[in-house]
């Protein structure tokens, strides 16, 4: 069996770092994902797609401390459904993306609205043989060209 998820967007606000009980820190992030295309009568759609996402360990304190709001990521990991029950003793359930792997694909100078002046680069992927990262693309579809033709 396989449960994968593979996501690359921008933080919707600032990561939440908190501590479980023993002490392991967990980061929460909200990621927007977007996408447009025409529709049957020529009219440009958009859309936005929101992923909750939990990291833990190392990985999240380094995402508390060098991501923000508008920060460009890309993350792989599971989904993972909770259940839980509200004070009014309903049934609810949050479907999110524990992550495995978070690349930080911008620098904090570089990110929308960004006055930050400090910036962090991400270490290359070892397994590259020019030791450079690799380009993802567009971090959004509707920022691509080519996508105004997309048939759906």
């Amino acid at each position: 069996m396989l449960n994968k998820a593979m996501i690359i967007g921008r933080l919707g606000r600032d990561p939440e770092l908190k501590y479980t009980q023993s002490g392991m820190p967990v980061t929460s992030l909200t990621i927007a994902t977007d996408e447009s295309y025409m529709d049957r009568d020529g009219n440009k759609v958009e859309r936005t797609e929101w992923h909750r996402v939990s990291v833990f360990q190392k990985a999240a304190e380094n995402c508390a401390q060098y991501l923000s709001k508008g920060s460009l990521v890309y993350v792989e990991g599971r989904i993972q459904t909770r259940k839980w029950q509200d004070q009014q003793g309903q049934d609810r359930y949050s479907t999110d993306i524990v992550a495995n792997t978070v690349r930080f694909l911008d620098r904090k100078s570089d990110r929308i609205g960004g006055e930050e002046s400090t910036s962090y680069a991400p270490r290359p992927n070892k397994s590259n043989a020019n030791n450079q990262m690799e380009d993802y693309g567009s971090p959004f579809p509707s920022e691509a060209s080519d996508m105004d033709d997309t048939p759906f």
